[in-house]
């Protein structure tokens, strides 16, 4: 039976393709079959942050329209064996997203066998946003540490909580994660960004994971390789940390405390 896991936040901008592409590509290294669904159907960004933008034919709305199958519109990955991609389509409107449709699609997924199906939702709560998260198993509420980031975060939370399916059929409630990103120790020592116990106060939501600003997270994008495949990089790092931590493993967080001077550095500096 697969899992669905979406990955949402209320505010654009907060790193959330960038954690889908890197969070499914964890789980096909760690050995599970994988999908990953792109629900900004007329933008369309998670093929170009994977690097599979010109192997695009088919979309998720023409599998749920009925123009294409599943096996025509599944994209492979290129780096990672059980990974695949199923873009969305950049040329029609989010109301050819239909619930029927959606649930169809993803019974066809855990049918063929996929352990984990990741939904990147668009922020927000219109029409994609409502689809990505209706049948989730799991969320990843990905925030910035900002306090805007936090308030449209909670909405995102208080929607999870009453319109996806589980919370409509009122059995078990979806499984929150809250992912923390762009998180700078130094700029919280100088209050210019909230901290780790700040955004899981605010929230209440357990803590999976703390992503550190990284350069390579933007180079990661601009080149179509997710960050978690630049090796020893520390956002790369955080997200297997984080992959783990899903996975049940007790991880310690890093990257959470500002880094100290080296002895030269502080003998300069003085």
């Amino acid at each position: 039976m697969s899992r669905v896991i979406v990955v949402t936040s209320g505010k654009g901008g907060v790193g959330k393709t960038n954690t889908s592409a890197s969070f499914s590509a964890g789980l096909a290294m760690r050995g599970y079959k994988t999908v990953v669904i792109d629900f900004d159907v007329g933008l369309r960004n998670l093929d170009l942050v994977m690097g599979c933008e010109r192997r695009v034919v088919y979309d998720l709305v023409n599998v749920i329209q009925g123009e294409a199958t599943l096996n025509q519109a599944l994209i492979k990955d290129k780096q990672v064996d059980k990974l695949y991609i199923l873009p969305a389509s950049q040329t029609k409107d989010k109301d050819c997203l239909t619930e029927a449709g959606v649930e169809a699609v993803i019974d066809e997924l855990s049918r063929m066998g996929f352990d984990y199906i990741v939904c990147d939702s668009p922020a927000g709560i219109e029409r994609g946003a409502i689809m990505a998260l209706t049948f989730a198993d799991e969320a990843i509420v990905v925030t910035n540490p900002e306090i805007s980031s936090i308030r449209d975060s909670d909405r995102i939370i208080g929607v999870l909580q009453s319109k996806s399916k589980r919370a409509k059929q009122g059995g078990v409630a979806v499984k929150e994660h809250l992912l923390i990103t762009r998180y700078n120790p130094t700029r919280v020592t100088n209050q210019e960004m909230l901290s780790i116990e700040d955004v899981v106060g605010l929230l209440r939501v357990p803590l999976i994971g703390v992503i550190p600003e990284s350069e390579k997270v933007l180079a990661s994008s601009n080149s179509g390789t997710p960050v978690i495949h630049h090796e020893g990089d520390p956002a790369s790092n955080a997200y297997k940390d984080t992959v783990g931590r899903f996975l049940g493993e007790e991880i310690p967080l890093r990257y959470k405390k500002k880094k100290k001077k080296g002895f030269f550095k502080r003998l300069i500096g003085a």
